[in-house]
């Protein structure tokens, strides 16, 4: 049997990161949570991911300045992983931003969970 798909969700709200797990976990995704960008290096440390999924405004480390510490990893695989930001502040980035940053999608808040799914379908089936 093929492992699950590893997904490393990074959000701050406890509403969001429990119903973006759960509809992830209903597609056999392995759903890991932690509430910070400093949590999320910590992790990547000892674990690897399929795909992680950033919001932008956190608490410690923001997702803007997590994606960037993550894509500088010295680790070429854990550098590339596909990363999503999730923004409720889509206005004060622009898409191009996001790319720029290192971000392979974007997701609004509040977040369209088959859009959820979608993205992250999309990019862990490479």
């Amino acid at each position: 049997m093929a492992t699950s798909k590893r997904v490393l969700i990074a959000e701050d709200s406890s509403v969001i990161q429990n119903l973006a797990k759960k509809i992830l976990e209903f597609q056999n995704y392995d759903i890991t949570a932690v509430k910070n960008g400093e949590q999320v290096m910590q992790i990547l440390d000892r674990e690897d991911f399929s795909i992680l999924l950033l919001d932008i405004n956190m608490p410690v480390m923001d997702g803007m300045e997590c994606v960037q510490k993550v894509r500088a990893l010295p680790n070429a695989v854990k550098a590339s992983v596909p990363i999503v930001a999730i923004t409720g502040n889509a206005r004060n980035y622009t898409e191009e931003e996001f790319k720029a940053a290192g971000f392979n999608d974007v997701l609004v808040k509040p977040l369209n969970f088959d859009r959820l799914v979608e993205v992250v379908n999309q990019l862990t089936d490479k």
